[in-house]
């Protein structure tokens, strides 16, 4: 024998020496590696084969090769029998040599014989593998798609992330429609079967004729495990013999998820005994890499539901344990989670009955476990899933897509999909155990697991496991074969199960190492890093989650920063969460601390949502994208020939009086002459011309308008509201719905409108209707002040009055109050003391009663029950009534807008039905000047601006254009 090639033998043993189970000393020097070519259907792989050697080789070894390694590794190592295999490439056996070396080098500092044999083994390892040379196998990917459309947001996350991983992807609906899944085609890497489609992929693909490299998300043993045998009862569960009292699980635990048993209440406890633990169902989700031996992970991510809790709500589980039960019993418990689903789960292997060898060596299947804790740490599965299900979710239609996501993308990553592909030595002869090319590609892929930063937790085996319980799920099911084939098999899994316990042992001592350097460090510099602060280098968000999902021009793209989007008149709120690229960096929406989900209104026409992306622990803003929305007007039928007129008071979608018809209903004209209305809170209806009452699609909505019952209110023509309004001065406070009123008095008794702000504090507008009329207003209530700041109601309008002032006691004064929902009976009296005091009982009071808003279910701002907004029509009825008893003019705000409630325009609290925008304006700047107001600001010295005279503003909106003529109506009553 070759003197090198014997030498290399001898370093290649001694470097691979913990990588097999033991055998008597005395056969120790009997064994030895060799590196023949595999014959035709050999098992390819690590070969366990103790030879007798040569008179020669032992002679070679005594005196030229010298003893193996320094005396501490020798004497480490166990008696264990070595591992002989086949290497593709020379160089190798060059990495093992320095491997040798590097031993040699660094045993004296391993801190004993267990952790020494790991470290060796996953070197020797990583040593083994040889990539293939050349240009890199190309990664191909096909995704059944099922019934899921081309924009569901599963489908879409699974393309993203393969393509992430440089995956060229194909889609097909099912198995039976695509050519590449036949037997023997080999031109993909990874099929993925979504739900809806594992029934195709089952049926038609071949998983005993896979190549090693090909990756299926289906392991045919465990979905045929947990499927339904009847009644709910697992099929595993039905062909074994376990103990209902004993085995933690319900037999009827692959059923309907429908069938899930309620919690268990929560029963006294007698005096001074301390409450139960734990009562809750919980959701945690879990990852089984393989069949033959069992390798299964759980993911930190679960779906907690209490008796406090109606549904549930996304969750670590860590935290979530730690929270409830304790830093020192959140361990035990978890613990028994894994525990538990491991038994299960080897349980459930174990009853396998197809005893051919699959070939789908990287498949993988995620599993959905439910958990009931009902008072004790240890939980009993009540609910297996072969697929990822969150209806317990509170908020499964946005919460769910959005978990799914987290747990597919984690799980993508983790499997290495993107690894190239790799060849590995074989084995010959009939002698002692064989690890197949197989099991050392599954050995490969959970060291590679193992080592990753990642969501998933070891579940089986646990650093605790022993290689014979590990392997029970192979070797119960070959028991009953007598060949020698199946005899080697499972000798060959009894190694690679101690393989993988040493793998997992060695990292778990690795990260119980590191927790325990964390643990000694100050708590100054643990906080930074717990709450997952850092440098943000990526500024990118990684998807953008909206819901209903719209479909986004261009597509989302995380180097994409403005995008457009269209909706329907009927659709109101948008949900939407943005996830940033990267742990360190932030995502808020609307400003740099705002929230991170968050419910939009959308109002008609544009609505703008603004995501800022942040990082620092002062957040510095970084990245800013933008969604420009879109909301159609209500879709009109024009009227060409007959037609029906119909009415309504209010939308069937929000019965606001339960007692008055809802919808469109047919309208009765009086045959009497209308008459003007003698008030501003005539009751009334809308009308609208439709081809049939029944459907208001067939209406024409640009021609709808407010019909006060048996009167009028007329339109106030502009020479007419001129001449009405001048040597006036009209006093308006309020909110910003009464700001739109102002703002439509400025551009029709001024001809245009100059100026325009969203106002907060007090303004005065002077100079109006060429200098003869003078607007002011003060903004009411300072919401944003805190309480004990505030300006209360009556210095708000003292305030104001001063400004204003000088003002005359006659009805030239003019005092507009009122807002969308803070006005009381109580401020009414208020008005009239201040006016008293004031001299000035004799103004024209205007009180604009309360109006819709709030209704719709959106973050940042308070949200109305129908109860609570039920309640607000009879206190507007109050207000008005207070209001006629005092003498003063109302406009009854509420029953107009409580019909057109999805008429709103921008603004969060969905109460403002005006839009002020730009349209152009006169050319000539003297007749500008002459029409333009002048501002004054709340100012101890105010100055008067200036404003620009070359852009002229409108102020949109049907709605309030109803009640601010009503309002102009009673200010200049025709008979005047």
């Amino acid at each position: 024998m070759d003197l090198q090639n014997f030498c290399l033998d001898r370093i290649t043993r001694q470097a691979l020496f913990p990588l097999a189970p033991s055998l008597p000393t005395q056969r120790l020097s009997e064994t030895r590696l060799e590196t023949r070519r595999d014959s035709p259907g050999s098992n390819r792989g690590l070969r366990l084969d103790p030879e007798p050697r040569s008179e020669e080789e032992r002679n070679v070894k005594r005196h030229r090769c010298g003893p193996i390694g320094p005396p501490p590794l020798r004497f480490l190592l166990p008696p264990l029998r070595f591992i002989r295999f086949r290497f593709c490439s020379g160089p190798v056996l060059l990495l093992l040599l320095g491997l040798c070396v590097f031993l040699q080098t660094r045993t004296r500092f391993l801190s004993g014989p267990q952790e020494e044999e790991e470290e060796v083994l996953l070197e020797a390892l990583q040593t083994r593998v040889s990539p293939r040379t050349g240009v890199r196998s190309r990664l191909t990917a096909l995704v059944l798609t099922g019934l899921h459309p081309p924009s569901d947001p599963e489908l879409q996350q699974v393309l993203r992330v393969l393509k992430e991983l440089r995956f060229t992807v194909t889609s097909r609906a099912y198995a039976e429609t695509s050519n590449t899944l036949r037997t023997g085609v080999t031109g993909w890497s990874l099929v993925m079967c979504l739900s809806t489609s594992e029934r195709s992929c089952l049926r038609r693909m071949s998983f005993t004729h896979l190549t090693a490299n090909q990756k299926v998300n289906l392991l045919p043993a465990v979905m045929e495990a947990f499927s339904d045998a009847g009644g709910g009862l697992c099929v595993f569960y039905a062909r074994s013999h376990l103990s209902g009292t004993q085995f933690p699980m319900r037999p009827e635990a692959c059923g309907s998820t429908n069938q899930k048993p309620p919690l268990p209440a929560d029963s006294p406890s007698p005096a001074g005994a301390p409450p139960p633990a734990l009562v809750a169902m919980v959701n945690v989700y879990v990852l089984v890499t393989s069949v033959k031996p069992l390798t299964s992970f759980l993911h930190d991510l679960s779906v907690v539901t209490t008796n406090q809790e109606q549904r549930g709500r996304p969750t670590q589980i860590a935290h979530f344990l730690q929270h409830t039960l304790g830093p020192h019993s959140s361990h035990d418990a978890l613990r028994q989670i894994k525990r538990v689903i491991g038994e299960v789960l080897l349980a459930a292997v174990s009853t396998n009955q197809e005893q051919t060898s699959s070939r789908c060596v990287l498949c993988f299947q995620l599993l959905t476990f439910t958990l009931l804790f009902s008072g004790s740490i240890t939980p009993v599965v009540i609910q297996v899933d072969t697929d990822l299900t969150f209806s317990a979710l509170s908020e499964e239609a946005f919460e769910g897509p959005i978990s799914r996501d987290r747990i597919l993308e984690d799980t993508l990553h983790f499997l290495h999909l993107s690894y190239a592909e790799t060849q590995y030595g074989g084995c010959t002869g009939t002698h002692g155990a064989c690890l197949s090319e197989d099991e050392f590609l599954l050995l490969l892929q959970f060291q590679r697991q193992m080592e990753t930063p990642s969501a998933f937790q070891l579940v089986y085996p646990s650093s605790s496991s022993s290689s014979s319980s590990s392997s029970s799920s192979s070797s119960s099911s070959s028991s009953s074969s007598s060949s020698s084939s199946s005899s080697s098999s499972s000798s060959s899994l009894l190694v690679l199960s101690d393989l993988l316990i040493r793998i997992s042992r060695h990292y778990e001592l690795q990260r119980n190492q590191s927790s325990r350097i964390k643990d000694t460090e100050p708590t100054n510099q643990n906080a930074g890093g717990s709450n997952g602060t850092g440098v943000c280098v990526d500024p990118r968000l990684r998807q953008l989650y909206l819901s209903p999902p719209l479909a986004l021009t261009p597509p989302f793209s995380p180097s994409v920063r403005e995008y457009r989007a269209e909706v329907t008149f009927d659709l109101l709120t948008v949900r939407v969460r943005p996830e940033p690229m990267s742990s360190a960096c932030r995502a808020h929406l609307d400003q740099h601390l705002g929230p991170s989900m968050a419910v939009f209104p959308l109002a008609l026409g544009d609505s703008s949502i603004i995501i800022l992306v942040t990082g620092g622990e002062e957040p510095v803003v970084m990245a800013t994208y933008s969604v420009q929305v879109t909301r159609d007007s209500r879709p009109s039928l024009p009227m060409f020939g007959d037609h029906v007129t119909c009415s309504f008071l209010q939308d069937c979608g929000l019965v606001v009086h339960p007692g008055l018809p809802c919808g469109l209903q047919p309208f009765i004209r009086t045959l009497s002459p209308p008459l003007i209305c003698s008030s501003g809170h005539h009751p009334g209806v809308w009308v609208v011309p439709c081809l049939t009452c029944s459907d208001n699609r067939t209406c024409d909505w640009r021609e709808v308008t407010w019909q006060p019952d048996g009167c009028y209110h007329p339109q106030v023509s502009p020479p007419l509201l001129q001449a009405c309004l001048t040597d006036r001065k009209v006093l308006f406070i309020g909110d910003s719905t009464n700001r739109g009123m102002m703002y439509f008095l400025l551009e029709r008794v001024n001809s245009s409108l100059q100026v325009w702000g969203r106002s907060h504090d007090l303004q005065v507008y002077e100079y109006l209707n060429q200098d003869r009329t003078l607007v002011s207003y003060s903004y009411y209530p300072r919401f944003w002040e805190d309480k004990d700041q505030r300006p209360t109601f009556r210095q708000s309008l003292l305030q104001l009055i001063h400004r204003s002032r000088p003002l005359v006691n006659s009805e030239q004064t003019v005092l507009v109050v009122g807002g969308v929902q803070w006005l009381k009976v109580d401020h009414l009296r208020t008005v009239r003391e201040v006016l008293d005091r004031e001299s000035l009982s004799d103004a024209l009071v205007v009180v604009k009663s309360l109006g819709m808003g709030f209704h719709l279910p959106v973050d940042g701002i308070r949200s109305l029950s129908l109860r609570q907004i039920q309640d607000l029509y009879r206190q507007n009825q109050d207000i008005i009534t207070a209001a006629k008893h005092r003498g003063y003019e109302a406009v009854d705000t509420f029953s107009i807008t409580m019909g057109r409630f999805r008429d709103f325009l921008q603004g969060r609290c969905a109460c403002h039905f005006h839009q002020v925008e730009k349209s152009s304006g006169p050319s000539d700047p003297i007749a500008a000047s002459r029409t333009t107001p002048e501002l004054q600001s709340d100012g101890q010295h105010p100055e008067k601006e200036a404003w620009p005279r070359a852009s002229t503003y409108h102020v949109r909106g049907p709605v309030n254009q109803v009640y601010s003529e009503i309002l102009l109506s009673r200010l200049c009553p025709r008979n005047t």
